[in-house]
């Protein structure tokens, strides 16, 4: 039986005054950061040495590790200790608390990275209210970096302020197109060609997450994929909204079961979104 959830303590209009929302809100932010921080020392400690994956796969390419497990065990026990009132998701084990809020965790957002021992992926640690992402947290431990953001805050890297770049043409734009095992490939085929065509350059690093983030960053000036979860890019979408990015819809319906996306600088959004031409 489904249940009505209490407004939300951060964006609801009434009941609740800005500087108990505005305090709410810091809690949480400080909170995803010290998390996310912990959950990357510990993914770091079980990082497996390079070479052939270790993990086991859970579908065509889609890796499993036992970090996995561990950090979103991490991450859920203490969002619960910290917020109890908050709904969270993990990609590993769904929605297991419901509330107001949602925290919405990939443990490892890359993992095939992770398995063989490389260095891109990252924890990721986001906030929903709603369909609104309110903060972000991306922790990439072997690369050295976090991202975090926070609704109305601005984005940061490494605790300094992250841009969208400013290129306004595709011919001079490095795009991420993504690849995902959960359509064919003469569909992503397909998509990069028409990316390319643009004269757009391409670009694949095997983690949605950083993609989006070095779209937010300006290191890309576009990210595309035709699926995505939700669990990998709900904190990157805060941190694209706060970074000045363009992100064609995602929510309501990345909450059904993944959906494409599309996320580029603003000079280059509608000619790479006319390109991509996603579903």
């Amino acid at each position: 039986m489904s249940t009505i959830q209490p407004p939300s303590p951060i964006l609801s209009t009434g009941g609740v005054g800005r500087r108990a929302a505005e305090a709410a809100l810091n809690a949480r932010f400080a909170a995803a950061q010290g998390l996310a921080a912990e959950a990357a020392a510990l993914a770091m400690r079980m990082r497996p040495p390079p070479g052939a994956a270790q993990a086991t796969l859970k579908g065509a390419q889609d890796w499993l590790t036992e970090a996995d497990g561990a950090v979103e065990r991490l991450l859920s026990d203490g969002l619960a200790a910290a917020f109890p009132e908050d709904g969270f998701q993990g990609e590993e084990t769904g929605r297991t608390r419901a509330g107001a809020l949602r925290w919405v965790v990939d443990p490892i957002d890359g993992t095939s990275n992770y398995a063989r021992g490389a260095s891109r992926w990252c924890v990721s640690v986001g906030l929903l209210d709603g369909d609104t992402p309110l903060l972000g947290v991306l922790a990439a431990p072997a690369l050295g970096e976090t991202f975090a953001a926070c609704r109305g805050r601005g984005a940061t890297l490494n605790g300094m302020p992250i841009h969208a770049a400013a290129t306004d043409a595709l011919a001079r734009s490095i795009i991420e197109v993504s690849w995902s095992p959960r359509v064919d490939n003469a569909a992503y085929q397909a998509l990069s060609a028409r990316i390319q065509a643009s004269g757009a350059s391409l670009r694949f690093g095997g983690s949605g997450a950083l993609g989006l983030a070095d779209v937010a960053a300006g290191r890309m000036d576009g990210y595309a994929e035709l699926h995505i979860n939700l669990w990998d890019c709900a904190a990157a979408l805060a941190v694209l909204e706060e970074a000045g990015a363009v992100t064609l819809p995602f929510l309501p319906r990345g909450n059904l079961g993944g959906a494409p996306i599309l996320a580029a600088a603003p000079g280059v959004a509608a000619a790479l979104a006319a390109a991509a031409a996603l579903p």
